[in-house]
């Protein structure tokens, strides 16, 4: 069955508004009605027809893992040995909590995952003792980010 894609079509003051929460997720909804010339009754609407259209969902505080001493990052691609092991391993990678997310891909692996962890030995503990015993797993790329040079969302 094909499935065709939802869009939304967003005028100015809606892409006023998500830049400001982008921004900051904490600016108040009245400085927000202040800048764009609208009501903060109106802002308040607008936001609630955006989370209905699933543009938006909720608001979070993002964690810096290196103040809490998660130093390495990896990059990880998973061959399986089989395609129909893809749901028990991703189950199976949802309870190791260093891994952050997780990708089915095209290309050489099933699966990208992002990893973190303290240090290059919990990262290879976490590789060898946890990811590389699942069932299905056949064997694992990695790959360790120096640096993240670009952090952003989608520009509107």
């Amino acid at each position: 069955m094909i499935q065709k894609t939802k869009t939304i079509t967003l005028d100015g003051i809606d892409k006023k508004i998500l830049r400001a929460l982008m921004h900051d997720a904490r600016t108040p909804i009245l400085e927000i009605s202040r800048k764009v010339g609208i009501s903060g009754a109106a802002v308040h609407q607008r936001l609630r027809k955006l989370e209905s259209s699933k543009l938006i969902s909720g608001s979070k505080f993002i964690l810096n893992p290196k103040v809490l001493g998660f130093s390495t990052l990896a990059l990880v691609g998973i061959h399986l040995d089989k395609a129909a092991n893809t749901d028990d391993v991703v189950r199976a990678l949802k309870r190791i909590q260093e891994v952050t997310e997780c990708h089915y891909t095209t290309g050489s692996y099933s699966l990208f995952i992002k990893i973190l962890s303290l240090d290059n030995n919990h990262l290879m503990q976490v590789l060898t003792k946890e990811i590389q015993s699942i069932n299905g797993v056949l064997r694992t790329e990695s790959l360790i980010s120096l640096e993240q040079q670009i952090d952003r969302q989608i520009h509107i």
